[in-house]
């Protein structure tokens, strides 16, 4: 491994899943609020791939307002899960700059940007959604598992730099989630196709599932990273 992790925070403890192959791609994979990254890099080394590495940070512990300011890993506090809650948009531009941190770094180190898909699941997800959306680096995808896009009433403006205006975007959703209902994830996929090319947007749902991932869903996210990161 070349390069110095200490200059980017989250990699220095993120868990890494090395690909068994020359690796000459990246999935940056988001965890949920109160999570941990270890979750999501065991079902990223259920479905991979052996030319990809996986890399799935964790957040830094925050007060977060939701839950009456208990302190917990969260990518940004959270003041609510409605579409017009108050959101911590300077939280919010923070924790993407650590993210495109990730992604610069891994350039650095011979995954170009284009190689690599952000991807994360709820709070995750939308963190994802928003970083690759203002991000200046064109990359191969998103992965937005039941999840939002934060601050959108700034957007389209706020993707007014980005090179992703065309990217492919997966975005799945449980029909049964009681945390961030599915009519939240189905006005979350209008509005991004007011930000991106609507036909490189696919918006599943899966019947009775609540607030977490299925197998289906994880075969579904295979497929797309398989499709957006050919071997090379």
């Amino acid at each position: 491994m070349c390069g110095n992790n200490m200059s980017v925070p989250l990699l220095a403890e993120a868990v890494t899943v090395s690909g068994t192959q020359k690796e000459t791609a990246a999935v940056i994979f988001l965890h949920g609020l109160g999570d941990t990254g270890h979750g999501w890099a065991d079902a990223m080394t259920s479905i991979r791939l052996p030319y990809v590495k996986y890399i799935c940070p964790h957040a830094p512990r925050i007060p977060v307002t939701l839950n009456m300011k208990m302190t917990m890993p969260s990518w940004f506090d959270l003041m609510g899960l409605s579409p017009d809650s108050p959101e911590d948009e300077a939280g919010i531009k923070k924790a993407a700059e650590n993210i495109k941190a990730i992604i610069d770094h891994e350039a650095k180190n011979g995954i170009p940007a284009n190689r690599v898909i952000l991807g994360g699941f709820s709070q995750g997800g939308a963190l994802s959604l928003y970083t690759a959306l203002t991000c200046q680096q064109q990359l191969a995808g998103v992965v937005a598992l039941s999840c939002w896009l934060p601050l959108h009433k700034t957007f389209p403006q706020a993707a007014s730099g980005s090179a992703n205006k065309d990217i492919p975007i997966l975005q799945c959703h449980g029909d049964m989630d009681p945390m961030i209902p599915v009519q939240f994830g189905a006005m979350t996929a209008e509005k991004l196709k007011t930000i991106v090319t609507p036909q490189k947007l696919t918006f599943r749902t899966y019947p009775g599932l609540m607030h977490s991932s299925c197998p289906q869903e994880m075969s579904a996210v295979k497929e797309f990273i398989e499709k957006q990161l050919p071997r090379i």
